[in-house]
């Protein structure tokens, strides 16, 4: 080849004429024919022949022709075995596409075609029929008047080469290109990896001359050349192309692409009034001021916002404590205390007879809308008790005596600070006093499951962090139920431990026994999946042989101290919990050896059953290292006991009186009655609690250290949102914060829920990490400056998903970061480069802005925060509009408005306002969309303002929920703009976004098109993105206008030589991610194009058409098959244990045969596992591609050889679109090639055995 020029390829009889640069001249036919080549430039070659070889050869020898004015000719072995010499001229240069090299002549002549890099390959021919096929043959078909060559080529992979028409699409390794002589086009060899190939060609005539189309395609015979788009490929088909026609159809890709591409935009612009719109922005430019956003700044002001409203919370915490302690000091206990109190079950219910309930008395209950429309008492709190414990207790009798007093604290605080919403004091006694008062409701079963001391804001605020290991006796006397009250002791414990503690589990007989064995001799963080694995690990503990306790301990002493010295642990206090029914001595030389004089690790011991032999032993132990003792005998028995614990733990800080803040990481309490009954309506709410410890101040007990409960507040996440000014972090900005264990507490791509049925809570959703969601950042850099609490800046590509997950955004953001003051929380802003980092201020009065801001068509974002309406209760009712309304007005002074964000959104009314008489005017003229094909135009500017307007009736709407609070992707949230916002903002500017809304469905039904086009202020990428405006359209109205384009041609008779309606062809319509808008297949509508072409979607990722990106889901529910076990729900479940636990009531007179002989038949009933396979959804970590158009890419053809054909197709880009037409060859199928689909895969762990000792480490599997 010799480019850039078309190129030929011609013969003449030897000796050759005058060699000028592109020549290619070969010797007349014969036993012996002499072939020259001249190469293209930088400089014409000759090639010479002399005898062969020179001399004997040797494997890589190189031999050089005699000397003389003729250039040097080199002879190189070809090696592997066997071995062919080929010859290039002297000195040779580097191969490049097109080099073509021949062995010398003889009688029977052997070719070597040497192909660029990156290997060389080699083909021989031999006569038909070949003989039995090795590797590097080459066979040509049998003689006749169109015979067909086939090459194939030698190792290290077999390749297929396909031919199309000059000029070819840019050239790649491997590509040779032969004309054929004459004035017809050139033909191209091209290589098609990776699937097997073959070369086929039609040899040269033996004549010079030019050989009329039809004759050549008459030699042919049967493999007639089917072409699209100028696709020349010989194709076994009874039906073909002639060269006319391939031009013709090659001409009405693009006529077609081109009269539906200006039709459609026509629509979409003329309904959206887009360039109506981006004229009134460019008449106000003079009059804008530009900014570029500084990140760090923005960041460290709104963590100063978000540090006075935490503060504001922890101080209405304080308020309760103090009331709570100084309540307490003035109570003195009476055993005998009679006290009807309103009890959380009881209240408003009655008897057969119509009376209250004791502790059941009337309690007024009315709906308020800042509760979400509950029925409260804002005036009241009431009091739970858990189902275990007995109502009239003196000690919860006294202490919901003295506790009353906090009512006034809670309706003061209420009263301060309107936006709080729960307040409540959860005691050490049990029993739970919330404000305001609140009905509960027992499960199915009667049961009432909460208890405020197993929730982890009770737990963190009683206890400082922790490093505890767990030693579990499974010698044979702990064989029955001794073993299943260990197991649910344990995982009792479990529960009673936070983020901030570490663990680990030993079961101990003659030999220990890690729960995990990879965890071997350290401990990990105490989050909820590594809780969780250990807890399914508990049950593959069984019982035998001797308890050796002294090697435990030894153990559970040197993990203890080796953690403490790595510095990763809690470092605050260290605890070894015993359980065991029995202990025969009291070692106190390990304790005296590892735990004495300053009993740094405090020992807990649990005695499991009745007997009481070894107790004395026990509870010496805990004495004497500052533990605690106590004895379970039954299931039921557990949870209490277990709690005690925590009481020792608080004594240092109750003794020094550290009323210390805490803050939980972002949870969903599901069993408090508020979130039940707002579950089925409007999902759970993710919220964090701000708790702190209430201890006794009396003299005679402070030295004691006694805890008597935890207060607390909760703070909806969405709470933190109202502080964050979108609009000042761009379209794709957003802020989001961490815990100190770098546990996300708000991020948009936080999931805490998934369907099935209705919204469900992920079981791992409160501990998922920032790496999980900004998992771009492999190396933590972003995390762990943030855990750390700095302040800074980091940058990187990211590849954001919209569309519920189908389509990503790749672009570059930076991110600010800082810590809030008092709270373990860090701040982080993301702004995306480009328009991400610039704002405008516009100026208008404010009464061209009243004016503008009464169109009845005008609303702003409900999760914007313009105005704050929940500091007064009159103001609770107002929408934003109505409080920005009132506040210009002068009506409301009390209203607390953000006057900057207002100005912007008075100015957005004043430029938007004539879009509305536009639109107005196309609706009323009845000429005007008469098929009613487009049925809503939409506007949504940077300020959250939208205008909506329908040229249909509303019940005419084919999607009723666009646009509405149910569309949540579509609408202005508090963490994100609308979708075909951010699409339209990275498209070029002045075209369109259409795509096809998904549903949640399995398969995708939707009918509308969304079509929607950004409006920048200034013309280069510093112009902040003021506005989007939009239309949606009917699906079948825009199809309708892609099928009448794909029937136009450019003919003169009107005749068209080829059309979407032939049954040779596939039309489609895909948008730049590759989704299907239109095919003539309807229900192909909506689906993944490689779903529906498989090879030709792989050809086009191979040709750089489209890109794939990798994208990883950290979130994802994945489907198991489990195998069900009811021991397992009854082990996990202390009430259903409780239950279970009455059979063995009527077995207790006979203990002995309890243990050895009945328990092991009843207790099977308990642990049977029924074994059958249960399929149930799972967190997993899944990955999962996602595809891109190449922009640069506007038209492309390409062939793919199949199993017995060729498979050609063209894409044609549809102008100012993000669209494409692909047409592709129907005769031809290649089902060899399988789909490419989008779905997931999931992520599987290897086990690792290796010493833990990283802070949140974490055994994956």
């Amino acid at each position: 080849m010799a480019p850039p020029a078309p190129h030929r390829w011609r013969r003449t009889p030897w000796p050759p004429r005058p060699l000028t640069v592109g020549d290619v001249h070969h010797g007349p036919p014969g036993p012996s024919p002499l072939e020259t080549y001249t190469m293209a430039p930088p400089a014409p070659h000759r090639w010479r022949r002399t005898p062969w070889p020179p001399r004997p050869l040797t494997v890589g020898d190189v031999h050089h022709g005699p000397p003389g004015p003729s250039p040097l000719e080199t002879y190189t072995m070809a090696p592997p075995a066997p071995h062919r010499w080929r010859r290039t001229p002297w000195p040779p240069r580097p191969l490049t596409v097109g080099d073509v090299h021949h062995g010398p002549p003889g009688p029977s002549p052997l070719e070597t075609y040497t192909m660029a890099p990156p290997a060389p390959h080699r083909w021989r021919r031999t006569p038909w029929p070949p003989r039995p096929l090795t590797v590097g043959d080459v066979h040509h078909g049998p003689p006749g008047p169109s015979p067909l060559e086939t090459y194939t080529m030698a190792p290290p992979a077999p390749h297929r080469w396909r031919r199309t028409p000059w000029p070819p699409r840019p050239l790649t390794v491997g590509d040779v290109h032969h004309g054929p002589p004459g004035p017809s086009p050139l033909e191209t060899y091209t290589m098609a990896p990776p699937a097997p190939h073959r070369w086929r060609r039609t040899p040269s005539p033996a004549r010079p001359g030019p050989v009329p189309a039809p004759a050549r395609a008459a030699r042919m015979g049967s493999g007639a050349v089917t072409a699209l788009g100028g696709a020349g490929l010989p194709v076994p088909s009874t039906r073909g192309l002639t060269v006319p026609l391939r031009r013709a159809c090659n001409r009405g890709v693009k006529l077609w692409a081109s009269a539906f591409g200006g039709e459609i935009k026509s629509i979409a612009a003329k309904y959206s009034g887009s360039q109506l719109l981006q004229k009134k922005y460019k008449e106000y430019e003079k009059d804008v001021a530009i900014e570029e956003i500084d990140g760090l700044q923005l960041v460290k002001k709104l963590a100063k916002n978000m540090e006075e409203m935490f503060h504001k919370k922890s101080e209405a915490v304080r308020r309760l404590v103090e009331a709570a302690e100084d309540a307490y000091l003035k109570h003195e206990f009476d055993a005998d205390l009679q006290y009807e109190y309103f009890n959380a079950v009881l209240i408003n219910e009655r008897d057969e007879e119509g009376n209250y309930l004791e502790l059941g008395k009337e309690f007024i209950l009315v709906p308020n809308d800042h509760f979400n429309n509950l029925p409260v008492n804002i005036s009241l709190s009431d009091v739970q008790v858990p189902t275990n414990m007995y109502n009239k207790d003196p000690a919860i009798v006294n202490g919901v005596y003295w506790s009353e007093s906090l009512n006034k604290v809670f309706v003061d605080n209420f009263d301060r600070d309107p936006s709080l919403i729960w307040q409540y004091f959860g005691s050490a006694k049990g029993f739970f006093r919330q404000y305001p008062g609140i009905k509960w409701e027992p499960d199915e079963n009667g049961v009432i499951a909460f208890d405020c001391r197993n929730r982890k804001w009770y737990i963190q605020a009683a206890t400082s962090p922790k490093d505890v290991v767990i030693l579990v006796d499974v010698s044979g006397s702990m064989k029955g139920l001794r073993l299943t009250i260990a197991k649910q002791t344990v995982s009792s414990i479990l529960d009673t431990l936070g983020d901030d503690d570490f663990f680990n589990i030993i079961a101990y007989n003659e030999e220990l026994h890690y729960v995990e064995p990879c965890l071997n001799g350290t401990l990990v963080q105490a989050d909820r999946a590594n809780k969780e694995h250990f807890r399914e690990h508990l049950d593959k503990l069984f019982a035998k042989g001797i308890g050796m306790l002294d090697i435990a301990l030894n153990e559970a002493f040197n993990m203890l101290n080796e953690f403490n010295h790595t510095g990763q642990g809690s470092i605050c206090s260290q605890a070894i919990m015993l359980i065991t029914d029995g202990a025969v001595d009291t070692y106190d030389t390990i304790f005296a050896k590892y735990n004495w004089p300053d009993r740094k690790v405090r020992i807990f011991t649990y005695l499991i059953g009745r007997e009481a032999a070894f107790a004395d032993n026990l509870k010496w132990m805990a004495c004497a290292n500052k533990g605690f003792f106590t004895q379970i005998s039954t299931l039921a028995d557990v949870q209490e006991n277990v709690m005690e614990y925590l009481h020792v733990l608080s004594r240092p800080k109750v003794i020094d009186q550290e009323h210390d803040v805490v803050w939980t990481e972002a949870y969903i309490d599901s069993t408090l009655p508020q979130a039940q009954k707002l579950a089925d309506d409007q999902g759970l709410v993710l919220m964090t609690t701000v708790a702190m410890p209430v201890f006794s101040k009396q003299n005679e007990t402070r030295s004691k250290g006694i805890l008597l409960g935890v207060v607390g507040t909760d703070v909806p996440v969405k709470e933190l949102l109202k502080t964050i000014p979108k609009y000042k972090l761009g379209i794709h900005g957003y802020a989001f914060a961490i815990t100190n264990n770098g546990y996300i507490l708000t991020h948009p791509e936080l999931r805490p829920l998934y369907e099935e049925g209705k919204k469900r809570r992920k079981p791992n959703y409160s501990s998922v990490d920032l790496s999980e969601v900004e998992w771009e950042d492999r190396d933590d850099v972003l995390r762990n400056a943030m855990v750390n609490r700095k302040t800074g800046k980091f940058s990187m590509e990211v590849k954001k998903t919209v569309d519920k997950g189908k389509r990503v955004l790749v672009m570059t953001n930076d991110y600010y970061y800082t810590d809030i003051k008092g709270t373990p929380f860090s701040l982080g802003v993301a702004l995306s480069r480009g328009h991400g980092k610039y704002f405008f201020r516009g100026n208008v009065t404010v009464e061209e802005g009243l004016h503008d801001l009464e169109h009845p068509d005008v609303s702003l974002a409900d999760e914007w925060s313009y105005c704050n309406t929940d500091l007064h209760p009159e103001h609770r009712q107002m929408t934003q509009l109505e409080a920005i309304k009132r506040y210009l007005t002068g009506k409301e002074p009390l209203l607390q408005c953000d006057k900057e964000l207002i100005q912007e959104v008075l100015f957005d009314a004043v430029v938007s306002a004539p879009i509305e008489a536009y639109w107005t005017s196309l609706a009323l003229n009845k000429s005007e969309n008469s098929d009613k094909g487009v049925e809503v135009a939409f506007l949504g500017t940077r300020t959250g303002l939208s205008r909506i307007n329908l040229f249909v009736g509303p019940e005419q709407l084919t999607n009723q929920d666009f646009l509405t609070a149910e569309d949540k992707e579509n609408i202005f949230n508090a963490d994100h703009f609308p979708l075909w916002y951010r699409r339209a903002a990275e498209q070029i500017p002045g075209s369109f976004v259409y795509s096809i809304p998904f549903s949640t469905e399995t398969a995708n039904k939707s009918n509308v098109v969304t079509a929607s086009t950004a409006i920048q202020l200034l013309d280069d990428r510093k112009s902040p993105v003021v506005a989007a405006v939009g239309i949606q359209m009917k699906l079948e109205f825009f199809q309708r206008k892609f099928w009448t384009a794909s029937r136009q041609c450019a003919s003169l008779d009107g005749r068209c030589a080829i059309s979407c309606d032939d049954e040779t062809i596939n039309c489609y319509l895909i948008d730049n991610n590759g989704f299907i808008l239109v095919s003539e297949d309807y229900q192909q509508t909506g689906y993944f194009f490689g779903e529906v072409e498989g090879a030709v979607m792989n050809k086009l990722l191979t040709m750089g058409s489209f890109k794939r990106i990798t994208l990883y889901d950290y979130q994802a529910m994945c489907r198991t098959n489990k195998e069900s076990s009811d021991s397992a729900h009854s082990l996990l479940d202390p009430y259903n244990a409780f239950f279970a636990a009455v059979k063995w009531i009527m077995t207790e007179l006979v203990l002995f045969l309890v243990e050895f002989n009945l328990c092991s038949w009843w207790h099977s009933d308990l642990t049977a596992k029924a074994q059958r396979l249960k399929q149930t959804l799972e967190p997993c970590d899944t990955e999962y591609p996602a595809f891109v158009s190449e922009r640069t890419i506007k038209e492309t053809t390409g062939n793919i050889a199949c199993d017995d054909c060729f498979k050609s197709f063209v894409i044609q880009q549809i102008p100012s679109s993000n669209l494409f037409m692909v047409v592709v060859d129907n005769e031809c199928f290649c089902d060899s090639i399988p789909p490419i689909t989008m779905a997931p895969i999931e992520i599987r762990y290897i086990l690792l055995f290796t010493n833990w000792s990283q802070r949140d480490s974490r055994c994956k599997y």
